[in-house]
């Protein structure tokens, strides 16, 4: 029996970056009109690694989606090895800071400034732990000895194991996996551990970023994976299981930043998100799945109310712009010029 249309739960987008400025009032609107919340990245320059400039930076996020005032962001604070504990807790405490985040220096975009070594953060991590605040982690180990394609994996063995030994009740989301090893490895954990899955790691493996030419727009850290990767996280993500929910991960680059001698990493689906989702649900036979991912497991695992509001999709094809924004801010999309197979619909 096809499906024509589905009503879901409100969803939220645990993996967000809205970047700041110009960008930040251009992107913010298009998660706003779908998401009910959104955990949204500490990476800009400077990083947010206090709970004033969290504060402020909200203001501005709210700002930029002032057209959809119950949308609500959720702020993270960018763990450094000299953070300030104290104030991070305090944060928390004082609800400013739903989580912070773990970037690996060097690992990804603005991440010059994240963690050289984790131990360096253990007691910020173990008061983190009494507390019940979330770790948000880039889970890559980055070396000159490590292939770009096993920084994941690595980062399992050298960092995720080590650490949930040594502070074995933190809760940590793995976040944007692209592994098979990241899969197995949030299933075999407790409880305390979950991951998110982005909706462009569902759809593209490393063939479809390098084969007939390098495509920029499809280049993103972690970077996609083997195909058999691919299939593991749309087996996760369409199971129905509680530790894999919606995240992501959109991260909008202007043109001439990602069509340069040195492409940033960012895929930006922010646009349609919800329908790159739906789309691949209902190609896995797992429509009846996509609410528990998208709108109850995050709430469930951050001890936060599932949205009492909702969103319907149906099914009638749509084209992807072949970009958004114009001069300095446009920004080509996920899927750009192609057509989906699924719709938001407006109220």
């Amino acid at each position: 029996m096809t499906v024509e249309s589905i009503t879901l739960i409100k969803p939220d987008d645990w993996h967000v970056h809205l970047r700041d400025g110009d960008m930040l009032k251009q992107v913010a609107p298009y998660t706003a009109r779908q998401f009910g919340r959104a955990i949204i990245m500490p990476n800009l320059v400077p990083p947010v690694t206090t709970t004033a400039m969290a504060v402020d930076y909200r203001q501005r996020i709210l700002a930029a989606a002032q057209d959809y005032p119950d949308f609500q962001p959720l702020m993270t604070a960018y763990l450094t090895d000299d953070i300030d504990d104290k104030d991070l807790i305090n944060g928390h405490q004082q609800g400013v800071f739903t989580a912070a985040k773990l970037y690996p220096a060097g690992a990804t975009t603005n991440s010059s400034h994240g963690v050289t070594d984790i131990k360096r953060v253990y007691p910020v991590l173990e008061a983190m732990q009494k507390q019940g605040m979330p770790l948000l982690v880039h889970g890559e180990v980055v070396g000159d000895d490590i292939d770009v394609f096993d920084r994941e994996a690595r980062f399992i063995d050298d960092v995720m194991q080590p650490l949930l030994k040594d502070i074995p009740e933190l809760k940590v989301v793995f976040e944007h996996i692209t592994t098979k090893d990241a899969t197995e490895f949030v299933m075999s954990a407790g409880d305390n551990i979950a991951a998110t899955i982005t909706a462009h790691h569902l759809q593209i493996n490393r063939n479809d970023m390098l084969v007939g030419g390098i495509k920029p727009h499809l280049y993103c850290l972690p970077v996609a994976k083997r195909e058999q990767h691919r299939q593991a996280l749309r087996q996760a993500a369409t199971s129905g299981h509680k530790k894999f929910f919606l995240g992501t991960d959109t991260a909008p680059h202007a043109i001439n930043a990602k069509e340069s001698a040195c492409g940033c990493a960012g895929i930006f689906t922010a646009p349609h998100a919800i329908e790159h989702y739906a789309q691949v649900f209902d190609e896995e036979n797992a429509l009846d799945k996509l609410e528990a991912f998208a709108s109850i497991n995050g709430p469930n695992f951050y001890s936060l109310p599932i949205n009492e509001s909702s969103i319907s999709l149906v099914k009638k094809s749509q084209q992807v712009p072949e970009k958004f924004g114009k001069s300095d801010l446009a920004i080509v999309p996920f899927r750009a010029g192609e057509n989906l197979a699924w719709q938001l619909k407006t109220v």
